[in-house]
C-alpha cells in the first residue's frame, strides 16, 4: 500500500459554509493559489450548481492553478454533474465529487428511499460522470452511521461503475476513533475491488474527534484525507489540515508522509483567518497564538534548558519565527533572568532575586509583563 497520504482541501467548499465566512471568486483565487504553494494535492474549489457565484470561483480556480487537482461538488443527480463537468473545463485536472447519504437515517428522512434505489442512483451518477471526466469521487454521505455491509456494498458497487476515489464521511462527526477505524478496516478486508480506488475520509469534529477520527482511518488504509484550513466548517468545523500533516509529521514511525511544505502553515492560516474573518483560538493546535508559548515558570524553566521539554516540534517546521516566554506571577526566576538577559540587563543573583519579588508583585496586578513594564521594573 502507498505511504502517500493526499491532502484534499475543502477550505473553499465546506470551510466557506460557515456563516460569515464567504468570499469572493476574487477572495478565493489567492486562496487556492496559496494553497498551491502550501503542497496540497486536491483543492475542492465549489458546488458549481448553488449558485452562478459558486460556478464562477470554479471556473477561475481552474485557470489559476496548474499542481493541485481541481474538484466540484454535485449530488447525484444529472444537472449537478453536468454543471460540475462545465465549470471544470479550464482545470488541468479536474474531478466531479458526487455521491448520496449512505445510513438509514438519510435514506428514510432525508430522499424518502430504500438502500436498492440509493445504490443504483450512486452508481447511475458515477457511470454518467465517467463519460464527462476520468476522475470521480463518489462520497457516502453520513457513513460514519451507515449500515456496514450496506456501506461495503455501496462502495464495491460504485469502484465497478469507475468511481477513483470513494469517500467515507462521519458527516454528523458521530464515530469514536476506534469505531471510525474498525469501518474503514471492514471495508478493506470485504470490499473485493477495493484496490481500484483510493478510500478517503471525510471528518466533522462535532464531537472534538475529527482529527483522531481522521487519523484512525489513515491507519487502517485510507489515503485522502479531507481536511480545511484552521479546522474550519459546517456546525463545528472540519479535519484540520494542520493538526493531521503534523501529525504525520512527528510520528516518523507510521511511515507516512504529505506533500505538504509544512513552513506555510501558519502563514496561510493567518491569510484563511483574515479574509473569512474568523479568528483562530488562541490555544488551537500548530497555528494558534499560544501553541508555542510558554507561561508556567515549571515549563518555562524546562524550555529553556531545553525546548524538546515541552515542545514535540520546531516552531519554524510550521512557519511560526519563535517560541515564546510570557511572563505571569506563575513565571518563575530562570524565565525573568532570561528575558532580562535579552533586554541586556546582567544581575548577580541577590540583585535578580530583589527584582523578582517587586515582579511578582506588577505581575499580579498586570496579569501579563512586557518588556515596557520590565524597563519600568528595573529602573
Amino acid at each position: 500500500m502507498s505511504q502517500r497520504v493526499y491532502i484534499f482541501d475543502t477550505t473553499l467548499r465546506d470551510g466557506e459554509q460557515v456563516p460569515g465566512c464567504q468570499l469572493t471568486t476574487e477572495e478565493k483565487v489567492v486562496v487556492a493559489k496559496e494553497l498551491e504553494r502550501l503542497g496540497v494535492d486536491i483543492i475542492e474549489a465549489g458546488f458549481p450548481i448553488s449558485s452562478p457565484g459558486d460556478f464562477r470561483s470554479v471556473v477561475e480556480i481552474s485557470k489559476a492553478v496548474t499542481t493541485p487537482r481541481v474538484c466540484a461538488l454535485s449530488r447525484a443527480i444529472q444537472g449537478d454533474i453536468d454543471a460540475a463537468a462545465e465549470a471544470l473545463k479550464s482545470a488541468k485536472l479536474g474531478r466531479i465529487h458526487t455521491g448520496i447519504g449512505s445510513s438509514d437515517i438519510h435514506i428514510r428522512n432525508k430522499f424518502n428511499s430504500t438502500r436498492d434505489k440509493v445504490l443504483e442512483q450512486g452508481v447511475a451518477a458515477v457511470k454518467y460522470a465517467r463519460n464527462l471526466i476520468d476522475d470521480v469521487e463518489f462520497y457516502a454521505e453520513d457513513a460514519g452511521r451507515a449500515d456496514l455491509e450496506f456501506l461495503a456494498r455501496l462502495t464495491e458497487a460504485v469502484i465497478a461503475a469507475g468511481a477513483t476515489v470513494v469517500n467515507i464521511p462521519d458527516t454528523t462527526g458521530y464515530c469514536l476513533p476506534e469505531q471510525y477505524g474498525a469501518k474503514i478496516k471492514y471495508l478493506f478486508n470485504n470490499v473485493p475491488n477495493i484496490d481500484k480506488a483510493v478510500i478517503s475520509i471525510h471528518c466533522h469534529n462535532d464531537l472534538g474527534l475529527a482529527t483522531a477520527n481522521s487519523l484512525a482511518g489513515i491507519t487502517n488504509g485510507a489515503r485522502q484525507v479531507e481536511v480545511t484550513i484552521n479546522g474550519i466548517g459546517e456546525r463545528a468545523g472540519n479535519t484540520s489540515l494542520e493538526e493531521v500533516v503534523m501529525a504525520l509529521k512527528v510520528h516518523k514511525d507510521l511511515g507516512l508522509e504529505t506533500g505538504i511544505d509544512t513552513t506555510r502553515l501558519f502563514p496561510v492560516s493567518n491569510l484563511v483567518s483574515q479574509m473569512m474573518r474568523m479568528p483562530v483560538q488562541a490555544n488551537k493546535a500548530i497555528v494558534g497564538r499560544n501553541a508555542f508559548a510558554h507561561s508556567s515558570g515549571i515549563h518555562q524553566d524546562g524550555f529553556l534548558k531545553h525546548a524538546e521539554n515541552y515542545e514535540i516540534m520546531n516552531p519554524h517546521d510550521v512557519g511560526v519565527p519563535e517560541s515564546s516566554i510570557v511572563l505571569t506571577a506563575r513565571s518563575g526566576r530562570h524565565a525573568l533572568k532570561h528575558r532580562l538577559e535579552l533586554l541586556g540587563f546582567r544581575y548577580d543573583k541577590p540583585t535578580l532575586d530583589g527584582i523578582y519579588k517587586r515582579f511578582l508583585d506588577m505581575a499580579d496586578v498586570r496579569k501579563q509583563v512586557n518588556d515596557k513594564d520590565l524597563m519600568e521594573l528595573v529602573r
